[in-house]
């Protein structure tokens, strides 16, 4: 399970640092690929499989599911962190999610969100009233 915000920066070449909590999950390899709201996902390997078993049974027929395959797939990168840790983000997801130098990285749950950190915060903020607005439609009678 992946928690928490961490403020790692991009390196010259496209590097960034994996927080140190999460390389040993993600020493085999991971997937990077475009979320939503411009982020970027980052799947330790076992979990993209899984993502990728669950999109292979869904209809094909379905216009909704090609759609998103596609764009999931074709932006899909498999990537192995160097021994220090970084990944390269390569330039089209970098130039899709806005990174520059300084990123955010979240924990969300089976995966690593990559946003610039500027659009993190815009994000964040705007989302502050309705993450209280929705514990009970999301999480009913639980929280």
């Amino acid at each position: 399970m992946f928690l928490g915000t961490h403020h790692p920066r991009l390196d010259d070449k496209g590097r960034l640092f994996l927080p140190a909590k999460y390389r040993e999950e993600l020493a085999e390899g991971l997937v990077i690929t475009k979320g939503q709201e411009r982020c970027l996902y980052v799947f330790p390997v076992e979990e993209f499989q899984r993502i990728t078993e669950a999109l292979r049974t869904a209809p094909v027929t379905a216009k909704a599911v090609r759609d998103y395959s596609r764009v999931f797939f074709a932006s899909a990168s498999d990537e192995v962190a160097d021994k220090q840790g970084r990944v390269t983000i390569p330039q089209a997801l970098r130039v899709y999610a806005g990174l520059r130098r300084d990123c955010t990285v979240i924990g969300a749950n089976t995966r690593l969100e990559v946003w610039d950190v500027q659009a993190w915060d815009t994000y964040l903020a705007d989302q502050e009233q309705a993450f209280a607005d929705l514990s009970e439609e999301v999480l009913p009678g639980i929280l």
